[in-house]
Parts: structure tokens; sequence; C-alpha cells
């Protein structure tokens, strides 16, 4: 009897012994990504499912919070995979060496969509999604409120739209970091600026991050907003009543997946990415939850009726969106958009609705003082703070693009954008006193 007993309790030991060892050996995979639960859960329980003893960890961030993540991180407790929708982000790891060079491709996947490689040619990420940038919109705001369906970015310049837009900032989202450069390489530099700043005067908030204008948009908080193609496409797809189009001037780019230099677990972190690339890890993004655009062009075969198809000529994508250049400029506009729009909103919603004013009491009047004095405002309050000369400036943009900043280069980064800063807030005080002016003129 006492044996008998002896064995039982000997063999629950054992169990828990071996249980816990299982745990305290089981690999983790060590995953940054600024992708939303709705996608990394469903790749996680997928890998962990088809290999028994693995963890996947799923480190969320934003992708500039997930880019310093990596390379502030010590080299002997690097995470493995970085894995985000911002192609000039993967540029900035694999430039500064933060990325492993290996032959991870997969052959079906095509050389190019458009002109754009969907695999970086040096090997050091690949293309696991595609993704472009448009408008999603909520249909029963925008019925209830009267406000006609946007079709274009240009279309949210005008007074019609004031107060019911919603766009984040690129310093806190990659996927809004890529929305405001496809306008700005669409349009050029100037006129770019000059059309993001009179959608942002007209917008009703800049958000915290990426996820909380389709969130705003779902719920009718805001009526549009300026998002990645899956946010508008998944949220139709869950049965929000919104809409989603793709403006001529937008761009179609691989959302990458990379290995992280000195991964404490490189091996399965290729096993990951080859499963992301597979026939199998590509038919998930068909998920209604995920709708993203597979970079395996035979999954499309697979896909719901109407499921755009950026192979099959159904997206038309006018900016040929060049990496290199926005890598170069990468801080400088993420900069820029928060001196003259994120921390001055409501002072450049003001000179907005001051401009809009004016503009309708002039309307259908011949008053050249007016008009000019109109035209002046809306110099002042929609001309970016740095002219395209200065932007093409390599001292310039080095200045911003070198993250090895001593005391010497933070002190005058600091001071420039204290400037602007500055030079926002008086340029928007200014707008409004001419709009003021020449709305006291209609006659």
């Amino acid at each position: 009897m006492k044996s008998t007993l002896f064995a039982r309790h000997f063999a629950v030991a054992a169990a828990g012994i071996a249980l816990t060892c299982g745990t305290v050996h089981a690999q983790v995979l060590a995953i940054v990504t600024s992708f939303p639960k709705d996608l990394t859960e469903v790749y996680k329980k997928a890998f962990e499912t088809r290999n028994p003893g693995v963890k996947v960890e799923i480190l969320n961030k934003g992708t500039s919070a997930g880019v310093a993540y990596v390379r502030e991180a010590p080299a002997n407790n690097k995470p493995d995979i970085f894995w985000a929708s911002a192609p000039d982000a993967f540029e900035v790891l694999s430039k500064d060496k933060l990325l492993q060079k290996y032959d991870g491709r997969n052959a079906s996947v095509p050389a190019r969509i458009g002109s754009y490689p969907i695999n970086d040619p040096q090997g050091y990420y690949y293309g696991q999604a595609l993704a472009g940038y448009g408008l999603m919109w909520n249909t029963r705001y925008l019925k209830a409120n009267k406000v006609p369906e946007p079709r274009e970015w240009a279309d949210l310049v005008k007074p019609v739209y004031f107060g019911h837009v919603a766009v984040s900032s690129p310093s806190r989202s990659g996927t809004t970091h890529l929305t405001v450069e496809t306008i700005l390489q669409g349009e050029g530099w100037d006129k770019g600026w000059s059309q993001m700043l009179q959608i942002a005067g007209n917008s009703a908030a800049i958000t915290e991050r990426s996820f909380g204008v389709p969130d705003g948009v779902n719920n009718g908080q805001y009526g549009i907003g300026l998002v990645i193609d899956f946010f508008g496409l998944s949220a139709k797809a869950s049965g929000f009543p919104v809409e989603f189009v793709y403006p001529s001037v937008t761009s179609i780019v691989p959302a990458n997946i990379g290995l992280i230099a000195n991964a404490k677990n490189a091996e399965l972190g290729k096993k990951f990415i080859a499963f992301t690339l597979s026939q199998e890890g590509q038919e998930l993004l068909l998920d209604p939850k995920i709708s993203r655009l597979p970079v395996l062009p035979g999954v499309y075969a697979k896909a719901p009726k109407d499921y755009p198809n950026p192979f099959g000529g159904k997206i038309k994508a006018r900016v040929n969106f060049d990496s290199d250049l926005s890598e170069a400029r990468y801080y400088v506009v993420s900069s820029m958009f928060d001196q003259m729009i994120t921390f001055r909103h409501k002072d450049l919603v003001a000179a907005t609705k001051a401009i809009h004013d004016a503009s309708a009491k002039l309307a259908g009047k011949n008053n050249p003082q007016a008009q000019k004095l109109l035209a002046e405002a809306r110099e002042l309050a929609f001309a970016p703070i740095v002219g395209e000369g200065k932007a093409k400036d390599k001292e310039f943009l080095a200045l911003f693009r070198d993250t090895k900043r001593d005391s010497e280069r933070t002190k005058k980064i600091t001071g420039l954008e204290e400037y602007w800063n500055s030079l926002a807030r008086k340029n928007y005080a200014q707008a409004v006193e001419l709009a003021s002016r020449a709305a006291s003129m209609a006659r």
C-alpha cells in the first residue's frame, strides 16, 4: 500500500518537474510589431500550434517606438523579429546595421509591385503583405451631417469637411508617416505640405495612435479618416457602416518583416518569417479581421469577391514611392508635422476657420484688396516652415538623421523645433487677423 502510494506521489512529482523544465526550456520568439492584435494573435496561434514548445511574445509598439526599442536593446538581449508597415523604418534599421541579412525569399513572390521592389535587394527584410493608403468614412455620419463622400486627398481641403476629419501624427505612427510622405511625393514638397496643412486644419483631432483614427470613424466620432487600407477594409468586412477608397495619389508598398541583428533565436525567427511568406501564412491575411493584401498573387484566387488585388490592375497607384527619399527626411517630416500641426492644432484650426469664413463672405464679390489679404492669410497658414530647397540640404537632413546625437546636436535640433513652433503660432495668429480683416471688407 505504502509502496503504491509512494509510486503515485513520485509519478506526480516527476510530471511536475518535467512540466516545469519544459516551461523553463521553451523557446521564446520575441516580435516587435506595430500591427494590431487582430493580426498578431492569428499568426501567434497558428505558429505556436505548428511548433509545440514555442512561445511567441508580441511586443506591440508604434513604428518609431519600435525602432527605438530595437536600437536601445542590449546587444546580448535583442528581440528576434521586426514586423511593420513602414518600408522607410526598415531602411533606417538596415542602415544602422540592426537587421540580419539572410536569404529568406519565397520564389513565388514577384520581384516588384509596379516599380517598387517587394523584397529588400540586399536581403535584410522581406515584403510580407502589401499596403496602400486612402480614405475611410462612416456612411451614417456623412449622411446625417450632409457631408459628401470624398474620393481624393484634395477633397478634404474644402470647407464642407471642416471638423469632420481625423488623422494621426507621423511621429506616432509609421503608417501615417507613409501617408504623409505619399502625399508629399505625389504632389511635391510645397503643394503637398499645403494640402496636408489644410486637411489638418479641417480635422477634429490628431490622434495619439494610428488606430485611433479608424476606431473613431467606426464608432461615428469622426466622419472621415486618413488610414492604411487594412483599417478600412477590415472594418467594412466586420460589419461597420464604413467605406474605403484609394485616392489616385497613392502608393502600394510592402509591409515588411525582418530578422533583427544578434537575435537570440535567429533560426526560430527565420522559421517564423518563412511561415508568414508561405501559402498558408499568406492565406491568413484574407481573414476578415485582418484584410491585408498578400504578396503571393495566387492567394487572391481564394479571396472574397471584390477583394482589392494590386496585381490585377484594380488599384491605380499614381505614386512610385521612393523609400530612400522618405528615409532621408524621415525625422524632418515627423518633426515639422508636430511643430506645425500636432502641437499647434488649435491655432491651425482657428486659422483655417477664419479663412473659410472670409472666403464664404467674399464669394462672388469683386474686392481685390480683400482677396489679397485672404491670399496672404492662406500663405501664412498653409505654407511649410521649411522650404523645398532646405529639405534637400544633405547637411540639414543629416542633423536630424544621425541617431548618435551629442549635446551640441541635440541643442541645435531643440532650437530649430522651438523656432518652428513659435513661427507656426505667429503665422496662424496673423492668418486669423488678415482673414478677419478681409471678411470685414465684404460688401
